[in-house]
Formats: structure tokens, C-alpha cells, sequence
């Protein structure tokens, strides 16, 4: 079932006024631009919220140049049908991470503040910032998650240590996913 949203007066018009096109300058995306990458960023959390609340598989919208398609696997889908072999051990739906084992008191967990792709070293020939056991400083750059074709870079929020790295690079991220464990008691 398909609904059509309503024109309102924030479709990016600098006057307010949704019934002409946006100038070619209300259209442009960039850095300086914060309230309007703030909008998609709420908008995108928006629609993540609606696929998870419905328990849809996937979601299209597109509204005056705007696009965005999300997709995710449903986690009852069978390894036969996806043409894996059948696991010994159950399976944690797309996008959940185990949480580890070991014991996570005392560490400080940095978490993804925005729904995009992970990525370790700021080029695939290049090193990674961090590895596991590196000592990090506040404000150093621990990876980069990539949304809507920017780069961000995510900072340590404190002086320690690199205890564990939770996601893979070149994977998709959610939002509040869990990057990063840092040990403040080994700076």
C-alpha cells in the first residue's frame, strides 16, 4: 500500500514555498550545510524506525530529488534458500551484533551516530586508524562511517585503550550500533 505525503512548508524552499521547484542552491547538499544534513539525517532515522516498527522488508521514498531506498534481510530467511550452508548454531537477525563474551565493566563503548557504511582506514590501500591494543587520545579519529556520499569521521570520546573492534570495514552500520571498546583505565 502505497501514501502519498502531503507538501508541507519544509521541502527546502528558502521561502517556505512548496509550490515551485527548489533553486538549484536549495537543492545542493554540502558540508556548511548542517540543518539540511540534519533533516535527511532525521528523515532517514524516521523511515529505519517505520521498517523496523511495521516489520517491513523494505521501504522506498522519493520526493522532490530526494530517494531513498532501505532494505533489510528478514532474519527468519533460511541459509538454504540464500544459498548458505545451514549453521550449527541459531542466527541473530540482520544488523545485531553478539554481544562479547568477555567481561565489558570499566569500558567505554563508542557507538555509531548515524545509520552508514564503516570503514577502518581512510582509503582501502591505506592503514587503519586504530587497531586493537592502540592507546588513543580524545578527539583522535577511530574510523570513518560513510552516509549519503559524506565521510565522517567518528572521534574517541576519551584518552585509553582500543580493547575491541565491533564492526567489520566496508559493512553497513545502524544508528547507536556499537563501534568501538575503550579501556579509560589503560591511557
Amino acid at each position: 500500500m502505497k501514501k502519498k505525503a502531503g507538501r508541507g512548508s519544509r521541502g527546502g524552499h528558502a521561502d517556505g514555498n512548496p509550490s515551485r521547484p527548489p533553486s538549484r542552491d536549495e537543492r545542493r547538499v554540502g558540508p556548511g550545510d548542517d540543518s539540511l544534513h540534519a533533516r535527511y539525517a532525521e528523515a532517514i532515522q524516521t523511515f529505519i524506525d517505520l521498517l523496523k516498527q511495521h516489520n517491513l522488508s523494505e521501504l522506498e521514498f522519493e520526493r522532490e530529488g530526494f530517494r531513498i531506498r532501505l532494505r533489510r534481510e528478514s532474519p527468519l530467511a533460511s541459509p538454504a534458500a540464500r544459498g548458505e550452508a545451514a549453521p550449527n548454531a541459531p542466527v541473530a537477525p540482520a544488523g545485531l551484533t553478539a554481544s562479547p563474551a568477555e567481561d565489558t565493566a570499566g569500558l567505554v563503548t563508542i557507538t555509531s551516530p548515524i545509520v552508514g557504511t564503516f570503514y577502518r582506514s581512510p582509503s582501502p590501500d591505506a592503514d587503519p586508524y586504530v587497531e586493537e591494543g592502540d592507546v588513543v587520545k580524545k578527539g583522535q579519529v577511530l574510523c570513518i562511517v560513510e552516509a549519503m556520499k559524506l565521510m565522517n569521521e567518528i572521534e574517541s570520546e576519551l584518552d585509553g585503550r582500543v580493547v575491541k573492534i565491533l564492526a567489520e570495514s566496508t559493512k553497513p552500520v545502524e544508528y547507536g550500533q556499537p563501534l568501538f571498546l575503550i579501556d579509560p583505565s589503560q591511557s
